[in-house]
């Protein structure tokens, strides 16, 4: 063999070795991010770990404040509360922490779907995983088939002689849609047809960013 073909056989073979190694690189599709189908599996996962948390210091209302405090009286200025809201597969779990309430006494609370406002009523109805179809047009719903603790979240807490309260729900659902605030109550939710998911007047609200 000559010593041209030798080489012609040579070149021809570092050729395909280096197509090879290309073809392996880019192995797999990827978006026009650049990321994989893994890499991008794994970050939705990493974000939905990711606990959203809010919390804030009850004051008088002003535009732009985290918290505030519609009734003094029940939620006193300088009270605070901390949101935590964790999902992970198809679980949520949220919990709440509230200091400087008033001592041994209980407070409805839920998440809402708007920002905390001027009123309570700005943070509009409950957060509902299924959304009653006969209340759309004058939320929230009282039916107990949608205003229960398994389709909203209510986090009703009782305070200890310091006015500390917790609570936690958990549900076997992640949000389609992020709720926006988490509203205090004057009093205990109720479950009864007509008036489930009322607890009195809106005392306080937490806004979620």
């Amino acid at each position: 063999m000559s010593r041209g073909t030798v080489m012609r056989r040579s070149a021809g073979l570092v050729l395909v070795a280096v197509g090879l190694l290309a073809a392996a690189g880019c192995g797999g599709s990827t978006r026009e991010d650049g990321a994989s189908p893994s890499e991008s599996a794994a970050s939705a996962a990493l974000e939905q770990s990711r606990p959203t948390v809010a919390q804030g210091t009850f004051g008088a209302y002003s535009p732009g404040s985290k918290a505030a405090t519609y009734d003094p009286t029940l939620v006193p200025s300088g009270s605070s509360a901390r949101l935590t809201i964790a999902s992970v597969a198809d679980t949520t779990t949220v919990t709440l922490d509230a200091r400087g309430l008033l001592p041994e006494r209980t407070y409805g609370a839920h998440l809402h779907t708007k920002p905390c406002g001027a009123t309570g009523d700005a943070a509009g109805p409950h957060y509902q995983h299924r959304t009653d179809p006969a209340a759309s047009a004058s939320p929230p719903s009282v039916d107990p088939a949608y205003a229960n603790p398994q389709n909203e979240v209510w986090l009703d807490l009782t305070t200890d002689s310091q006015g500390i309260g917790t609570s936690k729900s958990i549900q076997q659902w992640v949000f389609t849609a992020k709720p926006q605030s988490l509203v205090l109550h004057a009093a205990k939710t109720q479950t009864t047809p007509g008036k489930a998911g009322q607890a009195g007047a809106r005392v306080a609200c937490l806004t979620v960013d």
